[in-house]
């Protein structure tokens, strides 16, 4: 386990640009050897004097910011970090569990079809609000000089260091971001497509007969890849048990959109009716086959990338 002062450096740099991280650490570390040494000078043992040293640094984001010259508000600079991390708490969960319930008691009310988008919607809604107000209270807050009853900041809350991380959260972001848009898309081309019905509708792209299993099903499997995007984030490096989960899922997923695709169950006969070119000769067959070609090469490429890093970061 790494000291408080290692962590506490590690929760101070991982803010400030890249090119002034070794300037700034080894300018940082010296004051707090600097600041330590007159502690224990006095009399001190050293880990007090390392834990009051570190409290009168106060919070290293806040450091941080000093130190890269940037404005700690967006309204006001005063509660910026209490702002930012009562809105990142309240964002984690709220709307998932909001867009959760909605879906199911649309569900239950025989809504099946429509219950994914509702509860997708029901979520962006939630997390739109929820920043709202939540802003709204902190801007008062600043404009009243009220100071909110929030915890002070203690060297306790020290992030622990990951010396052994390989998992950066902007890339689990990233990733868990691109399966939430397909999950809300799946029900979302159901009702508004670019292809129109010659009556003022949408025609779906998909089938809309694969709502009985098939679209669920592979939302459930999408549902499944953010929770494995959480594990091995928090797992911070590519494991073997990992793979499998990996390779499990992306063929849970590839396995039966190839299949549908190639069976021609996938795309929506009346699409395909409207679309007189891509009903005409082999146009279907074509690109269902370039598209099922393609989803296995992506997949392929999942795999032997996943399996790449896990051996790299072997121990």
């Amino acid at each position: 386990m790494t000291s408080l002062t290692e962590r506490y450096l590690a929760a101070t740099l991982r803010s400030v640009p890249v090119a002034r991280r070794e300037e700034i650490a080894t300018e940082l570390r010296a004051s707090i050897d600097d600041m330590i040494e007159a502690r224990t000078a006095d009399g001190r043992d050293t880990a007090t004097a390392e834990r009051e040293v570190l409290t009168e640094l106060g919070d290293p984001a806040q450091l941080a910011a000093r130190y890269a010259d940037r404005r700690l508000y967006l309204i006001g600079p005063t509660h910026f970090l209490a702002w930012e991390r009562v809105l990142k708490r309240w964002l984690s969960f709220l709307p998932a569990t909001v867009g959760t319930i909605v879906g199911l008691i649309e569900a239950i009310d025989g809504n099946a079809g429509g219950a994914i988008g509702e509860g997708v919607t029901s979520a962006l809604w939630t997390a739109v609000q929820v920043t709202f107000w939540v802003t709204l209270v902190f801007a008062v807050l600043e404009r009243t000089n009220v100071t909110p009853n929030l915890p002070e900041w203690t060297v306790d809350r020290l992030p622990e260091d990951r010396e052994d991380r390989q998992i950066p959260l902007t890339d689990t972001g990233a990733s868990i971001g691109w399966l939430v848009l397909v999950i809300a898309y799946l029900p979302w081309q159901h009702y508004r497509s670019f292809v129109s019905d010659g009556e003022g509708g949408d025609v779906p792209i998909l089938d809309p007969a694969l709502w009985s299993f098939w679209l669920p099903y592979l939302i459930a499997v999408l549902v499944a890849c953010i929770g494995f995007e959480i594990v091995k984030y928090r797992v911070g490096r590519w494991t073997w048990p990992l793979v499998a989960g990996k390779v499990l899922l992306d063929l849970a997923f590839a396995v039966p959109l190839v299949w549908l695709l190639l069976t021609d169950r996938l795309i929506n006969p009346d699409l395909v009716e409207r679309l007189r070119w891509l009903g005409e000769g082999d146009n279907l067959t074509t690109v269902a086959t370039v598209v099922a070609v393609g989803t296995v090469l992506v997949i392929l490429w999942d795999i032997v990338e996943s399996v790449v890093k896990a051996y790299r970061s072997r121990t």
